[in-house]
């Protein structure tokens, strides 16, 4: 049976586990996929161990940027991104690197959700490696702006010259940014702290801003609070995120794309037991 895992420290709380089971039913697939504790100090030995029999796996923190030097050839949006989340082994023995978390984020938003991004004012918070991820996706649905916010400016200039040639992005610090915006993508991991970017409330247009959370929690996420009580339209955490970059994954593997519906449905049931 073909074999897949998710490499992470910590990884015991990984959902993808439970996700590309769920797929696999789905689909009819036959596969085996477990979690892997990887070790810190030595990912590339680890992993070209488990590939010498397994097929792929997927890359959780903190190991995106070593499987992007780990991978043979890389597609170019793991080279764009500059960290890779998916491994597949291809015929030859290689292994190819790709990046499908700024695909399950746009599919989330504009499947999922019913977003059309095309023309709207975007603004993305931070400017690690998620928001790199996310930037060739999100400029290729065409917004009329897309900016990246974030505490050390120089970061987010530096992102957005690296990535300005795919369209009109731009920097700025959190304190520089007062007119409402469309949409209002948190990529900082300040919910995991339960806080919230120190950004101002009236960036939301009531009623009209669309605010999303790459973190999910049980309850809403800081962010998401903010966001409701600031009057956004929605305010949506990132779980569905989690399962379309995922199913994007499953897909690059098996030539199959599952039905992520049903998957976030019993993933959102199970975290609110």
């Amino acid at each position: 049976m073909d074999r897949y895992v998710v490499f992470g420290n910590p990884v015991g709380h990984s959902k993808s586990p439970l996700i590309h089971q769920m797929f696999a039913e789905q689909t009819g697939e036959q596969l085996d996929y477990s979690a892997q504790l990887a070790p810190l100090e030595d990912f590339i030995g680890f992993a070209r161990e488990f590939f010498q029999q397994g097929r792929g796996a997927n890359v959780t923190v903190p190991f995106k940027e070593d499987a992007y030097r780990l991978a043979d050839t890389l597609t170019a949006r793991a080279e764009r991104a500059g960290a890779v989340n998916t491994l597949s082994k291809l015929a030859d023995g290689s292994l190819l690197g790709d990046n499908t978390d700024g695909a399950g984020l746009v599919r989330d938003l504009t499947v999922n959700a019913g977003l059309d991004l095309k023309g709207k004012r975007i603004l993305l918070l931070g400017a690690g490696g998620a928001v790199r991820g996310a930037l060739e996706p999100l400029l290729a649905e065409r917004p009329a702006s897309l900016i990246i916010a974030n505490r050390t400016v120089e970061k987010a200039e530096m992102l957005a010259e690296l990535f300005d040639d795919l369209g009109p992005v731009s920097a700025s610090g959190f304190d520089w940014l007062c007119e409402p915006v469309d949409v209002i993508i948190n990529a900082t991991s300040a919910s995991l702290s339960d806080d919230v970017p120190p950004i101002a409330g009236s960036l939301i247009e009531p009623g009209k801003t669309f605010c999303y959370d790459m973190m999910y929690a049980k309850e809403p996420t800081a962010f998401c609070r903010w966001a409701t009580e600031h009057g956004a339209a929605v305010a949506m955490d990132g779980l569905g995120m989690l399962v379309e970059q995922a199913a994007e994954a499953f897909f690059l593997w098996r030539g199959v794309r599952p039905d992520s519906a049903p998957v976030l449905a019993e993933l959102r049931r199970q975290l609110a037991q």
